[in-house]
């Protein structure tokens, strides 16, 4: 059964959740971003689009695998470092970041699941907050099979009525976490699910984005590999990687060992974010790279996400959040590029 929750006892929630670590958008050095509620009171659900999406909590930036040490000269001491999976809640995840946790569950699942990953993630319970209205002018999920109110990847989705929540539970997870608020929730009553339903439909309305028959672009894309096109599109692109370290579905890394002592020999196995925009990111070994150029790296993203996601996974990977095109300090539009694409003649 749907709540309903008081705004004004949404922080008696929050502090009802001391099993929990609690991450919920702050505003920090002038820049919005999902962080620990160390002052869980001071709280709130309204605010912009943050900067990095809510993937840095369940694949942070920089992590551990193990810690190596030098025993004696014929032999090392190994210890893993798995993270602990304390049990976490993402409270104002937007409809978009809440999809791209299921695409990138996909990434890190399948036949070899990757422990380090899941440990976060199973231990994560999603809250998200459908968009009243478009938190960024370049939003576009429509454009991409989301919505401003879409529920995947989310354990609860709240709705703002104006001085209370419209609270959806859609998982066990979700369940148990709202059950934690024991009294503060109340049954919401059908002119509460009228009021969050029209809420949805108008928000739809609002977006001032969208990229059109985007069904062709894969085919499109394989007979662009060796276009002149991509030349002509990453010309002002600075290779500064923001498109792909502000997306909520990028998910590309580097791994390597970072020595703490020389004798005895000491040190990490660390893994943090990469992009597939730096020059390095696919240089061999030989010395050979097969992406030289800003063409080809301009190529490679938009493939991933309008061409070979789709093969694999039948889904795109872009979800319409808009970061890639507010942030970019050059003007690179995903929507105008793909939309080229779409146009271009083969």
């Amino acid at each position: 059964m749907d709540k309903i929750l008081a705004k004004k006892d949404f922080p008696r929630w929050l502090e009802a959740l001391g099993a929990y670590d609690v991450y919920a958008p702050q505003l920090i050095d002038d820049v919005w971003n999902y962080e620990l509620a160390t002052d869980r009171k001071a709280v709130s659900l309204d605010y912009p689009q943050t900067a990095i999406p809510a993937k840095k909590i369940v694949f942070p930036q920089r992590e551990f695998f193990f810690e190596f040490r030098e025993a004696d000269t014929d032999d090392y001491k190994l210890k893993e470092l798995l993270p602990e999976g304390k049990p976490t809640v993402i409270f104002g995840v937007r409809a978009c970041e809440g999809k791209a946790v299921t695409l990138t569950d996909l990434v890190f699942g399948g036949e070899i699941a990757d422990d380090y990953y899941w440990k976060r993630r199973n231990a994560a319970v999603l809250v998200g907050l459908a968009c009243a209205s478009p938190p960024s002018t370049n939003c576009f999920c429509l454009s991409v099979n989301g919505s401003p109110h879409s529920k995947e990847g989310l354990d609860v989705l709240m709705t703002d009525l104006g001085d209370q929540y419209y609270v959806e539970i859609l998982t066990d997870k979700g369940k148990k976490l709202v059950s934690e608020g024991g009294a503060i929730f109340h049954e919401a009553k059908p002119p509460d699910k009228k009021a969050a339903e029209k809420i949805h439909a108008d928000s739809e309305k609002k977006l001032a984005r969208e990229l059109k028959n985007i069904k062709d672009v894969p085919a499109k894309l394989k007979g662009m590999f060796a276009s002149p096109f991509w030349d002509d599109e990453s010309m002002s692109c600075i290779r500064c990687g923001i498109c792909t370290y502000l997306c909520p579905t990028c998910h590309c890394f580097d791994i390597n060992d970072e020595v703490e002592s020389q004798t005895p020999l000491a040190g990490r196995r660390v893994r943090t974010w990469d992009t597939c925009q730096f020059p390095d990111f696919t240089m061999h070994s030989s010395g050979h790279n097969p992406r030289p150029d800003k063409a080809a790296r301009l190529r490679q993203r938009i493939n991933h996400k309008f061409q070979y996601f789709v093969e694999v996974w039948q889904n795109y990977q872009c979800t319409g959040c808009g970061r890639c095109i507010t942030l970019c300090p050059v003007g690179i539009d995903i929507i105008k590029v793909v939309e080229k694409v779409r146009d271009h003649a083969n």
